[in-house]
């Protein structure tokens, strides 16, 4: 019998989704619960119904499960950044493990050695503040220019400047910038009617040096509205050393536009990741949690078992950071990576730690993988690091075709991780390890890194 909108049913949490939500069988129908956890026992009301799932909210929490705890954030359950605030970092860590487990062995038929998951080192703690990186859509409400996060599946900006996940840094900085744009008459764009002018504010601090960017992402320039402003932010943040705006044109998702320009202090920040320092500019791709991203490059490099004399070829190597963090142990770095900032970025990092053994390259990771091939560069080791879609077809082709020994994969989405390495293990390549690492505590973001090698028949 098909499950009825509005109606309240009784269920039990036995899965946990990709997204975090909750998962309940109710009449044989998958009903997806956010904020719950496996072993709650509920009353569900159903908000919406498909032809083969539904989806549901808590009416009653009849019985909670074990490791639930009391959410710590006032927004969590209007935000869409964390869902995992309502149980324990334990079980938070569990419900990621099993996830990642479950894709390479469902989507992907794989059965890799699945190491145990690498928590943040604070131990059983959620660590707070540690992301280096925010993005604040901007909206105007009753009056008030304001900023914060986006409602779950919305584009409705919740308005909380104090998130547990970013440095308090950002916090002081916002309640600080936000009255003076709005004296300064800098409205929020509003996506709807394509008007207005401010539509993010975008912050970046180097988890080590302590360096700050601001910068605005904007419809039109605001140099002339903000310019007496710069001063002013400088010297009450000193740690604000970069400012810059970037213009986006387009009637689009997509953050930021193709421009960015200086307003005061540098056009990048300073940092530190895995002993060597790192330029970042607004463009840049580089991980969120830095501490933590440097114990995942750790895993990549041992599963990469460089022996000094290897060719490594570090395809979307954004800033380099990746590549540059084994070359004490490879013969020959190059990278590749679409974003043209991020290459002179990464060229800027190895000359700054003196690396001469690396050599980065602007295009597609497909294209110049092919190239490379052409050439007929073979190198030893592959290490990819690709966005969430995970590799395209051009770029495992050309890589499996290469005939590295070893191909090292860092993705944060595990789902496709484990379809690409499906598709590596047809050219020849076999899933032998994959560890899950927590880069994103919180939230329903997992990080994994697979080790493939190439079959020895």
């Amino acid at each position: 019998m098909m499950l009825q909108k509005n109606e309240i049913y009784e269920a039990e949490i036995t899965g946990m989704t990709q997204e975090g939500s909750g998962v309940a069988r109710i009449d044989g129908m998958a009903v997806f619960v956010p904020m719950t956890a496996v072993g709650d026992k509920l009353r569900v009301r159903i908000v919406k119904v498909l032809k083969s799932y539904a989806f549901g909210i808590i009416d009653t929490l009849l019985e909670p499960a074990d490791g639930r705890c009391e959410p710590d954030c006032p927004v969590f359950r209007q935000c869409g950044g964390c869902v995992y605030r309502h149980v324990s970092y334990a079980k938070e860590l569990q419900y990621k493990a099993e996830q990642v487990q479950d894709a390479f062995t469902r989507i992907g038929r794989l059965d890799p050695e699945f190491e145990p998951i690498l928590g943040a080192p604070e131990g059983d703690a959620r660590p707070d503040g540690y992301r280096n990186k925010a993005q604040y859509p901007v909206a105007m409400q009753d009056g008030k220019l304001v900023c914060g996060f986006y409602a779950r599946h919305s584009h409705r900006v919740i308005p909380f400047t104090a998130c547990r996940l970013q440095p308090e840094l950002f916090t002081r900085l916002l309640d600080a910038l936000l009255p003076k744009l709005q004296k300064a008459g800098i409205s929020a764009y509003d996506e709807k009617t394509h008007t207005g002018i401010l539509r993010h504010i975008y912050l970046r601090q180097g988890a080590y040096s302590g360096e700050t960017m601001l910068c605005f992402v904007v419809r039109k320039s605001i140099r002339r509205q903000v310019g007496g402003l710069l001063a002013e932010i400088q010297a009450a943040f000193p740690e604000v050393v970069s400012i810059s705006e970037n213009i986006n044109t387009e009637r689009t998702n997509v953050i930021l536009g193709r421009t960015t320009t200086v307003l005061a202090g540098k056009p990048t920040i300073s940092d530190t990741m895995c002993g060597g320092d790192v330029a970042l500019s607004p463009e840049s791709f580089y991980q969120v949690n830095t501490k933590q991203a440097e114990r995942l490059y750790g895993i990549a490099k041992d599963y990469a078992q460089l022996s000094g004399g290897e060719l490594l070829l570090d395809l979307y190597c954004g800033a380099g950071t990746i590549g540059l963090s084994m070359a004490d142990r490879a013969g020959k770095i190059i990278g590749a990576e679409v974003i043209p900032e991020a290459v002179e970025n990464a060229k800027q990092n190895a000359q700054h730690r003196g690396i001469e053994n690396a050599e980065f390259h602007c295009g597609d990771a497909g294209e110049i993988a092919q190239m490379l091939k052409a050439q007929g560069i073979a190198p030893d080791v592959v290490v990819v690091d690709p966005p969430r879609k995970g590799c395209d077809e051009q770029t495992i082709t050309a890589v499996a075709g290469m005939q590295p020994h070893r191909v090292v994969m860092i993705s944060c989405n595990p789902a496709t991780a484990a379809r690409d390495a499906a598709r590596f293990a047809e050219l020849g390549y076999t899933a032998e390890k994959v560890r899950a690492v927590d880069l994103f505590p919180g939230t329903g973001h997992v990080e994994c890194v697979v080790l493939m090698s190439r079959d020895k028949k």
